[in-house]
C-alpha cells in the first residue's frame, strides 16, 4: 500500500520583532515566481493584524486571497491558538494541492503546543521550526548573548517565568537557528552570539539571514523534525505550559492598540520614542503618516530600541489632490470609488498601531504616543500648508515584493 504523501509544513518562530515577517514575505514572493504552491498562515496577538496585511500586500496573496489565513486577538500556542490552527489549516488543505504550509507565530508564541500538534498529525509533515534571534537585540540586551543562560538561571532560582524563558524555550525546540539582523552588529561579534545561542541548543544548526533572503528550495531538503530530540525536554515543560494554555497574554506581555485618523507631530513623535522608548516596550508596528510627508503610507517598525520607518505606498487621497497625478479619467473614478467607502477624516489616510510591551509600562508608553497626534490647531496649520519641523531619516526603506 502506497503512503499518503503527507503536506510539508515550516514554522517561522522566534522574539517579538525578530523578522520572521520579512522573511515570510520575501518566500511568498519566491512561491509566485518559481509557481510554488504555497500556503501560508500568520499570527499576531493583537487584534490589530500587521502582519497579516503585510503579508496580505504581497503579489502572491494578491492573487489568490485563499492562500492566506490570519489569525489575530490570541497567542498561536494557546488553547485558543491551538484550535484556531486547526480549523484554518483544515480550511488551506481542503481544495488545494499544496506543496508547503508556512506558519508565522507571534513573536510571543511558545513553540511546544505546536510541535505536539504537529507530532500527531496525519496529513502533514513538519519539516521544521525555525527560531529567528534578533542579533542586534541580541548585542544590546544579552551582552552578544553571553548574559541569556544566566539570566535564565536566575529566573529558575526564582521560580520566576518571564520574557527570558520564552526566548530560551524558543531556542530549546528549534531545529534551525536564523541569526537576522548580523548587518548591524560588528562583523567579528556574530561569531559570539552563535556560540553563546548553540549551548542551549547544540543540535540545531545555525544560519545568518539578511533582509529574509532564504532561498525557497532549501525548505524542501530538509529531512523533518526531529521529535526525539525535544521529547524530555516537553515532559518537563508540560505541567507549566498547561497551566498557561489559556492565557492569550502569557509572560506578563500586555497589547495596546491605537486608532487615529489625525497625523503624528513628526518632531513631538521623535522626541517621545527618544524619552520614553526602551527594552521594555517589545514591539510596536502598524500604518500612520506625517503633516511632513502626507503623500506616503507609511509603516512603523520597532524592536526594543530601534525603529525602522518604512514606505508601503502612496495614500489614494494624496493622488487625487495631486493636479498633475497622470491618471486617466477612469483610474480617477476607481480611487473616488475606493475611497467613498472610507469613512476617515483625511480619506484613506490613518494612523492603526498596536504596542506590545511589559504590562507594567506600555500604558505609559501608549499615552505618550498619542499624546504626538495633531491638534486640532495643528491640523489648521497642515490644511494651510504650514511646513513642521521633521528629525526623522529622510532616506527611509521602501518595501517591494
Amino acid at each position: 500500500m502506497n503512503e499518503i504523501k503527507k503536506i510539508p509544513v515550516v514554522i517561522l518562530n522566534g522574539f517579538l520583532g525578530s523578522g520572521k515577517t520579512t522573511l515570510f514575505r520575501n518566500l511568498l514572493s519566491q512561491s509566485k515566481k518559481k509557481n510554488i504552491s504555497l500556503s501560508a498562515i500568520v499570527n499576531d496577538m493583537s487584534e490589530l493584524d500587521v502582519d497579516g496585511e503585510l503579508l496580505g500586500d504581497t503579489s502572491a496573496v494578491e492573487e489568490d486571497f485563499s492562500i492566506l489565513e490570519s489569525i489575530s486577538s490570541c497567542v498561536l500556542s494557546s488553547k485558543q491558538g491551538i484550535e484556531k490552527l486547526d480549523l484554518a489549516i483544515n480550511r488551506l488543505i481542503s481544495n488545494k494541492d499544496l506543496e508547503i504550509i508556512i506558519i508565522e507565530t507571534s513573536g510571543s508564541c511558545h513553540p511546544m503546543p505546536l510541535v505536539q500538534y504537529f507530532k500527531d498529525q496525519t496529513k502533514l509533515k513538519l519539516l521544521g521550526v525555525f527560531v529567528l534571534i534578533d542579533s542586534l537585540m541580541m548585542a544590546h540586551d544579552f551582552e552578544y548573548g553571553k548574559k541569556l543562560i544566566p539570566m535564565m538561571q536566575q529566573n529558575m532560582v526564582q521560580g520566576k517565568r518571564d520574557t527570558i524563558n520564552l526566548l530560551v524555550e524558543q531556542i530549546l525546540f528549534c531545529s534551525h537557528l536564523i541569526l537576522t539582523k548580523s548587518d548591524r552588529i560588528e562583523e567579528d561579534k556574530l561569531q559570539d552570539i552563535s556560540t553563546y545561542v548553540q549551548q542551549i541548543n547544540p543540535t540545531a544548526s545555525t544560519h545568518s539571514v539578511i533582509f529574509g533572503r532564504l532561498t525557497i528550495e532549501s525548505l524542501f531538503e530538509l529531512e523533518g523534525y526531529n521529535y526525539s530530540n525535544v521529547a524530555s525536554l516537553i515532559n518537563e515543560l508540560r505541567p507549566v505550559l498547561d497551566s498557561e494554555e489559556n492565557s492569550d497574554r502569557p509572560y506578563d506581555i500586555a497589547t495596546r492598540v491605537i486608532r487615529d485618523d489625525r497625523p503624528f507631530h513628526p518632531e513631538r513623535l521623535w522626541n517621545v520614542c527618544h524619552q520614553y522608548l526602551d527594552k521594555r516596550i517589545y514591539r510596536s508596528k502598524g500604518f500612520f503618516w506625517l503633516p511632513s510627508r502626507d503623500k506616503q503610507s507609511l509603516l512603523w517598525n520597532q524592536a526594543a530600541g530601534g525603529i525602522n520607518l518604512e514606505l508601503i505606498g502612496t495614500w489614494r487621497s494624496a493622488i487625487l489632490e495631486d493636479e498633475n497625478n497622470g491618471l486617466l479619467e477612469i483610474e480617477i473614478e476607481f480611487l473616488k470609488e475606493k475611497l467613498a467607502k472610507k469613512s476617515g477624516r483625511f480619506g484613506d489616510r490613518h494612523c492603526d498601531l498596536t504596542v506590545i510591551g511589559d504590562k507594567e509600562h506600555v500604558d505609559v508608553f501608549t499615552e505618550k504616543l498619542k499624546s504626538c497626534f495633531l491638534t486640532e490647531q495643528e491640523i489648521d496649520l497642515w490644511e494651510n500648508s504650514h511646513k513642521f519641523k521633521d528629525p526623522w531619516p529622510k532616506n527611509i526603506l521602501e518595501i517591494n515584493d
